[in-house]
């Protein structure tokens, strides 16, 4: 198998699918190619217009894709993301897990339900 070609977070931004042009997502460091796709896409196209030369992982995630789905994805690899930005994208996700995870264990939301679930 031959090596995928590398993208920057800046390359990738580039094909927005602003003026008919191509729409690339960025999913778990994994660049595709969702130009032809975004017609069929069962969510609509609006999703992946959503997050169109940006970073869909958390977005793909949330949903809950089947497996199929996860199979047809690899139909539209095209490359992958250059080690600096792979590092960049990890330490963006462990900031939001860990602002999350502040957010669930303090007195925020939690608090306005149920007194009893805070300490």
């Amino acid at each position: 198998m031959s090596e995928l070609p590398r993208y920057s977070l800046k390359e990738v931004a580039k094909h927005d699918g602003k003026n008919e042009g191509s729409l690339w997502i960025v999913i778990d460091d994994m660049v595709y190619d969702t130009t032809d796709y975004k017609h069929k896409h069962p969510g609509g196209k609006e999703l992946l217009e959503e997050y169109a030369g940006q970073n869909a992982t958390r977005g793909f995630e949330e949903i809950g894709h089947s497996l199929d789905a996860r199979r047809m994805l690899k139909t539209l690899l095209v490359g992958e993301l250059v080690e600096e930005d792979k590092i960049s994208n990890r330490r963006k996700e462990n900031n939001v897990s860990t602002k999350m995870k502040t957010q669930r264990n303090g007195r925020g939301f939690l608090s306005v339900l149920c007194f009893k679930c805070v300490t």
